[in-house]
């Protein structure tokens, strides 16, 4: 799909999606129904889905919608990259493809970036339906988080953020990285700002991140961002200095 720049998008919902085909569908015409009032476009990334979650998205049948895909599954970060890569927003929302995710708070994440201090806005789950395993590792990541990173985010693995598209493209990638967007947009001399949200159950498919793979990747990813925090303490702005042209 190509845009005239006249009509381009003021933002790109971002959906990584794996295996979602029996909800994808009903979260598109959601999105569609919802908030949001300036214009959008929404990239569906299929990482290497399975069970037809591709062909459930052309089903939808919905102009605004872009699909890339993965051959094979990439995981969520780079699912998110490859989107932020193909949009054409200059602002990003990102959410994931499950349904757990509501609609219903994309106008009040995007509010925020109306101040130009503000590079990312995450939302914070008041309430998870998901199993005691899978909250008490998150309670235990995120408090490890906020003492080595001092983030001042509550839930960073919340799917739910809108942030701009030229920073975020700046920032280090790697697997995972998107745990640690406050904390690398804070490294950049950005704000972060936070809304409030609610989760909702998911009514199809399983979740595909398990309890111990969290765990066992998350320790080295925050060592590595604590280390890019303190490389970063003084960060100056290059100016342009205007020359004196000798006449010859």
């Amino acid at each position: 799909m190509e845009f005239p720049r006249s009509q381009r998008p003021a933002i790109t919902i971002i959906i990584p999606a794996k295996d979602e085909a029996g909800s994808i569908g009903d979260l598109l015409r959601e999105i569609n129904a919802g908030p949001l009032t300036e214009p959008f476009e929404i990239v569906v990334v299929d990482d290497g889905s399975t069970d037809g979650t591709g062909e459930a998205v052309r089903a939808a049948g919905l102009p605004n919608v872009r699909l890339l895909s993965h051959p094979f599954s990439g995981g969520k970060s780079r699912a998110i990259r490859a989107g932020a890569q193909a949009a054409f927003g200059d602002i990003l929302v990102t959410m994931d493809g499950d349904g757990q995710n509501d609609p219903r708070y994309l106008a009040d994440l995007v509010a925020p970036l109306a101040d130009p201090a503000v590079g990312l806005v995450a939302g914070q789950r008041t309430r998870r339906h998901d199993g005691w395993r899978k909250k008490f590792v998150s309670k235990v990541a995120n408090r490890m988080r906020r003492a080595m990173l001092a983030d001042d985010t509550r839930d960073t693995a919340c799917g739910l953020k809108a942030m701009r598209r030229a920073p975020y493209l700046k920032l280090p990638f790697f697997d995972n990285n998107h745990r640690f967007y406050p904390a690398l947009f804070m490294r950049e001399g950005w704000q972060i700002a936070h809304v409030e949200v609610a989760d909702r159950p998911r009514t199809t498919g399983q979740s595909k991140y398990g309890v111990l793979d969290r765990a066992l990747v998350g320790l080295p990813d925050l060592l590595g961002v604590w280390w890019l925090r303190r490389r970063a303490h003084r960060r100056p702005e290059a100016s342009e200095v205007i020359l004196e042209r000798v006449n010859e």
